[in-house]
């Protein structure tokens, strides 16, 4: 009975969701035209727009998966599905407008007014729904009952974290498992039930929601044999595999030829996430070299005018995929620094810069050249900074995990710089912070931290 209703009230959220949000839309659309356009009737084309958004996002929001349950899964995943919904909805009408020759009859202040607001409306909704629920399973509603498989060390530390994580909304019922001197005890507070035989027909007297499986990988025998069995019940049955002794970035689980397959280690610049990286990169870097040449100009006079050489410092460095490419800098040496003694270290304290180099290195003005690598498609404006060749063969062997920072391109800044690691700085925690980057990655990381950098350009003591 008690799942019985469960699944009623998560249709009916369900249901409710789906009719609320193309009112969400309309409504928006109607109170943006009150604000900007006034009180009068609102004509017919504008009706018409209102209600092809609505249709619009009856497709775009089940697409993102936001319908689908978000028990446990974190608002910003939330947020960001919305934000490209708007985003879908605003570029598709602005597209439909330019093709038909009509944005004349429209204004563009209430279309800014309606998305914008739109979009922040709909994420305070979703935030009050999830407090709501919160608020329900906090006081024993909305629960999901599970069972696990498995009460062994990785069992139990699925159960802490379930039971950390109380807001998920999901008890457990009890833990199953074959060992006899397991069986019958209570491990943290929940009853250890057996043998994994039996859970199909208990799971009949006693119904649960979910079963997750959390044997070792190892034990291929037994989840075969308990994935078998629990096929005589309706049950909903997760795997949890015990992942803790691999060093994983950007995992999950996807198909290739009809097969299953979990990639341990990728990028998370593919697919769409790749193209709003292109975005994001092409349009501020384009934006900041506009805005900036004056600057450029003033720099490339002191160079020159400071010591002989080129203005433009080149050198070979690694970016994405360990390809290399050519990165360019305002020079801050003499140009035969490295004549006799190759490539060497940057150090703190060492005197190789001139006196107007060392200004530009203080406060990375030698970095600007940099963002026409970016325009080039070398470099990001944010990812782990690229490393010379020669110096990549001693890191790879010296600092665990060094080459894993390849699985993105190379930046002008990135979350290890904001943190005040750079320079001669402690290069395994260095990586440590670049690898989180990669597993991280998220178009918002990004303006996280290019909105620190200025701060850390005024106050790092690690630039030279």
């Amino acid at each position: 009975m008690s799942r019985r209703l469960l699944k009623e009230n998560s249709t009916l959220l369900d249901a409710a969701m789906r009719v609320f949000d193309p009112l969400l839309v309309v409504a928006t659309a109607v109170l943006a035209y009150r604000i900007y356009l006034g009180s009068g009737s609102i004509p017919s084309n504008y009706l018409v727009s209102m209600a092809m958004a609505a249709l619009l996002s009856l497709a775009a929001l089940p697409a993102l998966g936001l319908y689908q349950s978000q028990r446990g899964a974190s608002f910003v995943g939330e947020v960001a599905a919305l934000f490209i919904a708007w985003l879908l909805i605003g570029v598709t009408g602005g597209a439909f407008l330019f093709l038909t020759k009509s944005g004349a009859q429209f204004s563009r202040g209430w279309a800014l007014i309606w998305v914008s607001g739109g979009f922040a409306l709909h994420v305070l909704s979703r935030a009050a729904l999830r407090i709501a629920l919160r608020s329900l399973r906090r006081r024993g509603h909305n629960l999901r009952h599970i069972v696990i498989v498995g009460a062994r060390a990785h069992g139990r530390s699925v159960a802490a974290r379930l039971r950390a994580a109380a807001w998920s909304g999901f008890t457990i019922r009890a833990l199953y498992d074959d060992d006899p001197s397991l069986m019958g005890t209570v491990q943290d507070g929940i009853p250890v039930r057996g043998p994994l035989s039996s859970l199909p027909q208990d799971l009949l007297a006693a119904p649960v929601d979910q079963v997750w499986i959390a044997l070792p990988l190892s034990d291929e025998a037994r989840i075969r044999a308990c994935v078998e069995g629990l096929r005589q019940t309706s049950v909903v049955v997760r795997f949890v595999p015990n992942f803790q002794g691999f060093h994983l970035l950007n995992h999950s689980i996807g198909e290739v030829a009809g097969m299953p397959v979990v990639n341990l280690t990728d990028t998370p610049l593919s697919g769409g996430r790749a193209t709003w990286k292109a975005i994001e990169d092409y349009a501020i870097a384009a934006l900041l070299v506009v805005l900036l040449s004056p600057l450029f100009a003033l720099i490339a006079i002191g160079v020159g005018a400071s010591s002989r050489g080129p203005v433009l410092f080149r050198q070979e460095r690694v970016t994405w995929n360990g390809r290399r490419f050519v990165m360019y800098k305002f020079r801050t040496m003499a140009a035969d620094a490295e004549a006799d003694s190759g490539p060497v270290w940057s150090t703190r304290g060492e005197d190789r810069a001139t006196p107007l180099g060392a200004f530009l290195r203080r406060y990375s003005l030698d970095e600007l050249p940099q963002l026409f690598n970016v325009l080039a498609g070398d470099m990001s404006l944010v990812g782990p900074r690229p490393e010379r060749p020669e110096f990549i063969a001693q890191f790879s062997e010296r600092v665990p995990g060094y080459m894993q920072k390849h699985l993105v391109k190379a930046g002008i800044t990135g979350w290890a710089q904001v943190n005040d690691l750079r320079g001669d700085s402690d290069l395994a925690l260095r990586i440590q912070y670049d690898l989180y980057y990669v597993e991280h990655w998220s178009p918002w990381f990004d303006l996280r931290i290019l909105a620190l950098t200025l701060w850390h350009i005024l106050t790092t003591e690690n630039a030279h």
